[in-house]
């Protein structure tokens, strides 16, 4: 539990909910209820075991946030209970209520002890990759999504170094759920065409043909989409980006449409693997054994990554107007 002033108000409250969750209790030593409130609070931040953190702030000390606070929730009593995640506040509620509807109102916002487990996992798999240990970071994610299937970002982290490392059944495996969604996640369908690509390269005559080989039937017919497209998912498989974008981007340009889309499709996932999260960079040097961006908590994207993107992104657009 903490004392909120408004000194500490920033770093306690608004810069901590960022790493957790801040509850917000505000009280007064003349408040009945607030009393009666404040042993259930604090008993179930014990309870919950870190996965929020009480803040409490008496309203006759701090009437600057006191005020703020009530006015935006459009209430003047107290007890007042406000939730911080993500540096904002996201919900509250007033009044001493019993423990039950209190944990359904923390159940909201909170996060799971599967949901927790799974960071930490991840976090020692970041650090695994960091270190060169692929088999290692490869288990501790298949442990995060056992921990808590609903983590997307640990899922797709999961996959992104399965498909890097060759294995290529258990990706699939982990792209069945997100990919029965609807709508379906770019990152994931991403994910599944760079899949597709390594597996072409696996199981297909035409995946070991060398560029040159391609480029023979291109030039015989350049509207040969078939064989520009085999030619781009080489390209992909081989982390030669820009160049499969190119060959797509021949496509698109012909013929938009063809086999519904599937070039305009694969040109945008190929911007999607390229493209770091937002809150998130590459653990490591920033890339997976594949040249393919992880979730983790490193650098920004370099100046020429970006400008590529931009680049490529432009002439998409091009291409479709």
């Amino acid at each position: 539990m903490i004392d909120v002033t408004l000194q500490n108000f920033e770093a306690e409250v608004l810069q901590a909910s960022t790493r957790t969750p801040v509850l917000l209790d505000i009280w007064a030593e003349w408040c009945g209820p607030c009393k009666q409130l404040g042993p259930v609070l604090e008993q179930l931040e014990a309870e919950y075991a870190g996965r929020f953190t009480l803040a409490k702030l008496d309203a006759d000390k701090v009437p600057e946030i006191a005020g703020q606070l009530s006015q935006m929730l459009g209430t003047r009593s107290i007890p007042l209970c406000v939730m911080f995640v993500g540096g904002q506040p996201v919900d509250g509620f007033v009044g001493a209520q019993p423990p039950a509807q209190i944990r359904a109102f923390l159940d909201k916002h909170v996060p799971t002890e599967g949901a927790l487990a799974a960071e930490e996992e991840v976090s020692e798999a970041e650090a695994l990759v960091a270190a060169g240990d692929t088999e290692a970071a490869l288990a501790k994610l298949a442990d995060a999504l056992a921990a808590d299937p609903a983590n997307d970002d640990a899922r797709a982290d999961y996959v992104r170094l399965a498909v890097a490392t060759g294995g290529y059944e258990e990706a699939a495996a982990a792209l069945d759920e997100p990919l029965a969604r609807e709508p379906r996640p770019l990152r994931f369908d991403a994910l599944r065409r760079w899949l597709d690509a390594m597996e072409f390269v696996e199981q297909s005559e035409r995946g070991n043909w060398p560029l040159p080989q391609f480029d023979e039937l291109i030039a015989q017919n350049k509207r040969d989409f078939d064989t520009r497209f085999q030619k781009a998912q080489v390209l992909m498989a081989e982390g030669q980006w820009p160049q499969a974008m190119d060959e797509l981007l021949e496509i698109i340009m012909r013929d938009r449409k063809w086999n519904d889309e599937a070039a305009r499709k694969t040109y945008v996932a190929i911007l999607e693997l390229l493209t770091p999260p937002p809150t998130k960079a590459a653990a490591a040097d920033g890339k997976s054994a594949g040249g393919i961006e992880l979730t983790g908590k490193a650098a920004q994207q370099e100046d020429p990554q970006a400008e590529l993107l931009s680049s490529y992104r432009r002439k998409l657009s091009m291409a479709l107007n």
